[in-house]
């Protein structure tokens, strides 16, 4: 995406808080005159020399990993030993999961071999575990200039990886696919497109199963004036080039339980949503049915703030297929800055409940109630049974700053209420391990399923940007670190001692100053079992025995359970093992 749009706000104005977003300027300069500029100030090309690197001479350093209770996280671009590779870069991270079996996955990226410059290549990691560990076996095309990866399945677990490439002023994608898991690609087949694609596998099950769809920004378009190409024939060829109606563009797609098309996108004035019936029939012609205007209470954030360069967020856009009480609901979100209020960004949320046509109010998603803090690179994804899964990069925990955590909140109720919004990471600052641009990229992507989700993202711990996996299972009961790694202040969680045990177990903490503390045991639902401890407790060691049995006084499975601390205002949580 145009890494130079900042130049219409300069970087001092940015940190001093004059933000200025991409939509901003569109509603005040016109849609063409918008459009027009961007191409102008386009920079997704070849930049920067080639630089071959022999990873194994580089230094390396230990891999960070987050695991707290309901989230792990470990780093996807390593080398052969797990180990971090230092003085090299990764962003705007895609990912692939197996629907055959979810223990095979593959991420994507943009592969930076050395921060100092900015020539970018198709890298690509893959995993046989679950994501425990991953391979990095390189590149796609070593050497060949390539950006925007976006990674999908389909129904066999077959993977496909959509990138661009840029020469002599031209932008155009081609797909790669794997029949491996990721583990090797073929050679691509030219799929038209242009800037900021993104791709859209049908697995519905319906006569469109096995369709690919993509669509870009109509401004870079291989093939003006159109900006949408499908696939009927599993990726062998790309149909000619569309026009979506009312030019929506930084969006998303996805398909209805019944195989209907949906994209969504940043408008002209508000954010658009265009459906397509045809798309799913191979013997029509695509067309779109409606395009409809929808409201998220501010424009999309881009070229400031924590991500001079790039998008703060894409349009998200998102089907029920779950065959419960909210399938054919439409989901859209996106990273805003308001038009209601002075916050700068915010994560809102609309949806439709007859198929796109009309749209709710939007809501916000972060329950952050400050207006000075930004809520970035919203992402969602909605699991096989209904659950709206919803994540994003927030700086409420450092105010004032552009340090940024992690956090997660979902929906069971079609998007009518949300959980309280649990923090997943300790912050990092993303402005550090740049290479040669000031972004982190434009996107993180995820995928759910019926107990979880699967995550791509992207980070600058220890001060290097990379790519990361991220595991959520729910329930997520608490977060068991500080920002910066230690244990909560005020009070440390001992593991409990057997462990494994068999008919009784202590669990130990130590207090450091006199405060209320209750210590509870719950199942991996998330059901409260038993409660250890409650009331207000002295300075100090204090250990408590289970004996396996719940608050009835019936003993209970076999299994793994969960006990929480909570002290303080902070909450800590480790898992223990029942073994009869």
């Amino acid at each position: 995406m145009n890494p130079t749009f900042r130049c219409f706000v300069s970087l001092a104005a940015l940190t001093a808080g004059f933000f200025l977003s991409a939509a901003n300027v569109l509603s005040q300069e016109g849609h063409q005159t918008q459009r027009t500029r961007l191409k102008k100030l386009h920079l997704e090309t070849p930049d920067g020399e080639f630089v071959p690197v022999d990873r194994t001479t580089m230094l390396v350093t230990e891999p960070f990993r987050i695991s707290i209770n309901g989230f792990t996280s470990v780093q996807v671009n390593v080398n052969d030993s797990n180990q971090n590779i230092v003085g090299d870069a990764a962003n705007e991270p895609s990912i692939a999961v197996d629907p055959t079996d979810p223990n095979r996955m593959a991420i994507g990226w943009r592969q930076f071999n050395t921060i100092s410059s900015n020539f970018r290549q198709a890298g690509y990691a893959y995993t046989t575990n679950g994501g425990l560990t991953w391979t990095f076996p390189g590149v796609i095309e070593p050497g060949i200039f390539r950006s925007d990866p976006v990674l999908g399945s389909d129904a066999e677990g077959n993977f496909y990886y959509n990138s661009l490439t840029s020469s002599g002023g031209d932008f155009w994608c081609n797909v790669f696919k794997s029949g491996d898991g990721g583990s090797t690609w073929d050679g691509g087949t030219f799929a038209h497109g242009g800037d900021k694609q993104w791709m859209h596998i049908d697995k519905t099950g319906s006569m469109g199963q096995h369709n690919i769809y993509a669509y870009w920004t109509s401004s870079y378009s291989i093939c003006p004036p159109g900006f949408f190409t499908r696939s009927i024939n599993r990726g062998s060829s790309y149909e000619s080039c569309v026009v979506i109606p009312d030019d929506p563009f930084w969006g998303t797609l996805t398909t209805g339980s019944n195989g209907e098309l949906y994209v969504g996108g940043v408008g002209i004035v508000d954010f658009v949503v265009a459906r397509s019936i045809t798309a799913r029939d191979s013997d029509l012609v695509v067309s779109w049915d409606t395009t409809v205007a929808v409201e998220l209470d501010g424009d999309p954030g881009a070229f400031g703030g924590p991500n001079p360069s790039g998008l703060l967020g894409q349009t998200w856009i998102a089907a029920d297929r779950s065959g419960g009480p909210y399938d054919g609901n439409v989901y859209l979100l996106c990273s805003v800055a308001r038009q209601s209020n002075t916050d700068p960004l915010d994560v809102m949320f609309a949806r439709s409940t007859d198929g796109g046509l009309t749209w709710s109010a939007p809501v916000r998603i972060n329950d952050d109630a400050s207006q000075t803090n930004w809520q970035w690179f919203g992402t969602m994804s909605v699991s096989p049974t209904g659950r709206i899964d919803v994540i994003w990069l927030d700086t409420r925990d450092n105010p004032g700053t552009y340090l940024s955590s992690l956090y997660y909140s979902y929906s069971l109720d079609g998007g009518d209420t949300w959980y309280p919004n649990v923090r997943l990471s300790q912050s990092f600052n993303p402005h550090l391990g740049w290479p040669q641009q000031q972004k982190m990229g434009d996107y993180f992507d995820m995928v759910s399923d019926s107990i979880g989700a699967h995550l791509a993202w992207a980070a600058t711990f220890g001060g290097e940007q990379n790519v990361y996996y991220g595991r959520i299972t729910l329930p997520i009961v608490g977060v068991e670190q500080e920002a910066d790694g230690s244990a909560p202040r005020g009070f440390s969680l001992e593991q409990n001692f057997p462990n494994p045990f068999n008919s009784s177990t202590v669990i130990s903490y130590k207090l450091l100053v006199n405060t209320k503390a209750t210590l509870r045991i719950y199942n991996l639902l998330g059901h409260e079992v038993r409660t250890l401890e409650s009331g207000q407790r002295s300075a100090g060691v204090h250990e408590v025995s289970w004996d396996g049995k719940d608050h009835s006084g019936k003993a209970v499975a076999s299994g793994v359970y969960l006990y929480r601390l909570e002290a303080g205002g902070a909450v800590k949580t480790k898992k223990l093992m029942l073994l009869k």
